[in-house]
């Protein structure tokens, strides 16, 4: 019988067998219900009672672990990043006390051809500009014509150590000379005043002095508070010695501490605690507030020494250059969690502790709230056990007065031909997914009507399983052809770096990132001879796979005609004769070309529609050199091109690129353009050549962000040194 529908209800089908055999089905559920009901509530109360004890117990013993292992995490992260944040302070005052360093040797060297500048005692007038004043020991000469002649040409000095404390927000920086002068440069002068007059000043005394001479090599003090400002710093100085290994001055420089000092102290809040020592195992900073819990008969001695085992374990440890991992130690006033890690610019320490006690705090706060809430949630279990009681009761002679009257099991109706189409279903392989009808599934309802529709699926499932094989086929034949060429298309680039290990004149690094599989875009550089570097980088037309093949043949071409020794104009007009003779893809490429005569620095370059290159001179920086711009090769037969010169000094640099770099577009749909590009050099313009690429790469990804690189990108850098020699 088929089924029928009277407007919503349906009988005779499937929904309707369902509801009869529930309501049987119930009958039986109630009865065995009943008789478990009592003895499942009774269990389950025994349950509860139980979990709650063993939670108990289980969170105590978590809360515990979890503490101890983000307390380990916390403090060893924080020790490592305030160990760098203070290196590359130190780090960062090293490299300018080098610099000026060797700066005033080369003037004591060259003092004969250098001409004195003027300079002058301190002026109450030039507070808040940044001026070099000269200090006077007491019984020294200020009209001394050879420690005038020296201050003269120290005086020279005074710009660029002007513009090194701008760059690199330095509080002020000295000169001390062994005859008694203070050549001193700083925004402030009237603190070198006391009753209208200049106060003596005598370097000599000071500490940092004493000992860079006495250790002759750059130094740093401890931390103490500065004679002329009063602000805690510590000083940082480096000798200068003449050609005789004579002492000629010590330059130097405060390092202000007073941020370090605030972040020590603030340290101590909750039981956590900074300290920095020397190499000499005592305290240069620590926190003002509150003092580090050690023995007070270690404070101000060598830590190496203390009494307290563990602590002088860890200070020795740290001192010898290891990182101390976090463990438990026991210091004054408790057991703290401690660690250390060694400065490396100076060779200290730092180490930090946090007390045990107030980590654990939270933890038994955690335990003490959860406690409660346990309580609070064993109570309403329990009222609502002694409710859903008696809401079941009710409920169940409530289906015992609706179920009285099923007394038709129409349970094999409804399940035979649902396990045959299930076994049907089951016996489906790989050779054989069609699911065809029988008489068994023509139950005239749902279960009908479910057969058929399976039946259609499984034939539009072969078909499509059919298709799927074909077009997989295809691509895993594309997506290996592909990747083929992208290794071709890499082997033909140089790829390996140092380029030229045995040469120390030059440097070249490159890096292309096609923006599909395969690019247009391609670079070059090799040696024509022993004294002529060939250096090219060019730009197809086009992506994917034809511009990659025309790449490959314009970059055949290009080298084996400039091998033959061509000038760069005769190599891009015979290279755009040879692409214009075969060329029915009407594809071109953009080229830079130039060779540098590495005995002098000469460079000859021709442009066909490449973008501007970036010269870098030995002491400049980083500038677009708007060359002279051909017609592109392969673009049309015939074309002349013109090259030009240029003289590179030791130390200058040429970048070169493809327009993708400029060219690469953020979500906002901007260019990063060749200012950007130019800023990216100059970041750190004396860099090698590798990480100049890397600091522009940087920036594009930067300014780029999640926007799709739509176009190749390469670049390619050279150094000229100038020393021709060969390893």
């Amino acid at each position: 019988m088929k089924m029928k529908k009277y407007k919503k209800l349906v009988i005779g089908g499937i929904q309707s067998k369902v509801f009869n055999l529930i309501l049987i089905s119930v009958l039986l559920i109630t009865i065995a219900y009943m008789l478990l009901a009592l003895r499942h509530s009774k269990m389950l109360s025994n349950l509860v009672a139980e979990s709650t004890q063993k939670q108990e117990e289980s969170i105590a013993d978590t809360t515990g672990r979890v503490m101890d292992q983000v307390v380990t995490m916390t403090l060893e992260r924080s020790n490592a990043m305030e160990v760098k944040i203070t290196d590359e302070l130190f780090d960062s005052a090293k490299d300018r006390l080098d610099f000026l360093a060797a700066y005033a040797e080369d003037l004591f060297a060259n003092a004969d051809t250098i001409e004195p500048k003027p300079y002058s005692p301190p002026n109450p007038a030039d507070d808040g500009k940044w001026k070099a004043k000269v200090i006077y020991a007491d019984g020294v000469d200020p009209e001394d014509p050879a420690l005038a002649a020296k201050l003269g040409l120290l005086a020279n000095m005074e710009e660029m150590i002007i513009d090194a404390c701008n760059t690199f927000d330095a509080a002020n920086m000295y000169i001390a000379l062994p005859e008694g002068a203070h050549y001193s440069i700083s925004d402030t002068s009237s603190s070198w005043f006391v009753d209208g007059k200049i106060k003596s000043y005598d370097p000599r005394t000071r500490g940092w002095y004493q000992k860079a001479e006495t250790e002759g090599k750059l130094v740093f003090t401890d931390g103490e508070w500065d004679a002329n400002t009063g602000a805690y710093c510590i000083e940082c100085a480096i000798p200068v010695y003449g050609k005789s290994g004579e002492l000629l001055a010590v330059i130097g420089s405060d390092l202000y501490l007073s941020e370090m000092q605030q972040v020590l102290s603030e340290s101590a809040i909750d039981g956590e605690y900074y300290l920095i020592l020397n190499q000499s195992g005592h305290a240069v900073l620590e926190p003002q507030e509150a003092s580090f819990p050690m023995l007070e008969e270690d404070k101000g001695g060598d830590l190496r020494e203390s009494k307290n085992q563990d602590l002088a374990d860890v200070v020795k440890s740290a001192l010898q250059g290891e990182t101390v991992a976090v463990h438990l130690g026991d210091l004054e006033d408790g057991t703290y969690y401690i660690t250390a890690r060694p400065i490396e610019t100076t060779g200290w320490v730092l180490i930090s502790a946090y007390n045990k006690e107030s980590s654990g705090r939270a933890g038994v706060a955690l335990q003490e709230s959860l406690e409660g809430i346990q309580e609070e949630s064993v109570g309403s279990y329990q009222e609502e056990i002694k409710r859903y009681r008696l809401l079941v009761l009710f409920v169940i002679l409530g289906l015992m007065l609706l179920i009285l009257g099923a007394a038709t099991i129409l349970g094999k109706r409804i399940v035979y031909p649902l396990n045959a189409m299930t076994k049907r279903i089951s016996e489906l392989g790989e050779n054989d997914l069609t699911f065809k009808m029988e008489d068994t599934f023509r139950t005239g309802d749902e279960v009908e009507e479910l057969a058929e529709s399976f039946s259609a699926l499984s034939q539009k499932t072969v078909e499509y399983m059919d298709e799927v094989v074909r077009v997989t086929a295809e691509k895993e034949r594309i997506g290996a052809e592909l990747s083929l060429a992208n290794d071709i298309q890499t082997a033909m680039l140089p790829h390996i770096f140092p380029a030229f290990p045995n040469r120390s004149d030059f440097d070249v690094y490159a890096s292309m990132d096609p923006a599909k599989e395969v690019g247009g875009d391609f670079y070059d550089y090799f040696l024509i001879d022993e004294d002529h570097l060939g250096l090219l980088i060019a730009d197809v037309s086009g992506k994917g796979v034809p511009a990659a093949l025309f790449m490959m043949a314009s970059k055949i071409i290009l080298q084996n005609v400039a091998m033959l020794g061509s000038s760069p104009k005769e190599v891009l007009e015979k290279t755009n004769e040879a692409l214009c003779s075969n060329n029915e893809a009407e594809m071109f490429v953009t080229v830079w070309l130039g060779i540098l005569e590495l005995s002098t620095g000469k460079l000859t370059a021709a442009n066909a529609g490449h973008e501007y290159p970036v010269v870098k001179h030995a002491d400049g920086n980083f500038e677009l050199y708007k060359d002279i711009h051909g017609f592109v090769i392969g673009g049309m037969e015939g074309m002349k091109y013109k090259e030009y010169e240029m003289i590179l000094e030791p130390g200058a640099k040429v970048f070169l690129y493809t327009d993708g770099v400029p060219e690469a577009t953020n979500a906002n749909n901007e260019l990063f353009g060749t200012d950007r590009m130019v800023d990216a050099l100059n970041s750190d313009r004396d860099a090698a050549p590798e990480n100049i690429l890397k600091n522009v790469r940087q920036a594009v990804d930067l300014f780029v962000e999640e926007a799709e690189q739509f176009d190749d990108l390469t670049m390619l850098c050279l150094e000229y040194r100038g020393d021709t020699k060969i390893n």
